[in-house]
């Protein structure tokens, strides 16, 4: 496997994600802009961040898996999240945990970031994901 997920002894917890990742392989996969629409560019969850993060990742394991890839292969995943407040959490990891079995993705899973931004692609755009992968 090209990717090793771990969190070191020390550092803070727990959260859902691992800290650090360490990719091995020569083929690094790169999938960005990852939004809420689908394949005709429809909007999809119109207001809702935990349907949006939720079909967010559907498209970004449609491009990991472009690539030969799947969320296994991933080093870091990064979400941008319009007006983010704290309390919008509950409602951003729920989207995330829709997901989870149905997308192989990891528990805990690979580094997470999520930014706050202003605004996004367009206006109903919740949240945008980004996932780096390495293959071997």
């Amino acid at each position: 496997m090209a990717v090793q997920l771990l969190t070191p002894e020390g550092m803070f917890g727990p959260v859902p994600y691992h800290h650090v990742s360490i990719g091995t392989g020569t083929r690094h996969v790169h999938v960005a802009g990852q939004i809420a629409r689908d394949a005709d560019g429809n909007p999809v969850a119109t207001g809702d961040l935990a349907g949006q993060v939720a079909h967010a990742l559907r498209n970004t394991v449609r491009g990991l898996a472009g690539a030969g890839a799947s969320f296994a292969d991933v080093v870091r995943l990064r979400f941008f999240v319009t007006n983010w407040t704290p309390d919008k959490y509950p409602e951003f990891v729920e989207g995330i945990e829709r997901v989870v079995a149905e997308l192989g993705i990891p528990q805990p899973m690979p580094p997470v970031s999520a930014i706050g931004v202003d605004y996004l692609f367009e206006p109903d755009v919740l949240v945008e994901v980004e996932a780096y992968a390495v293959l071997d």
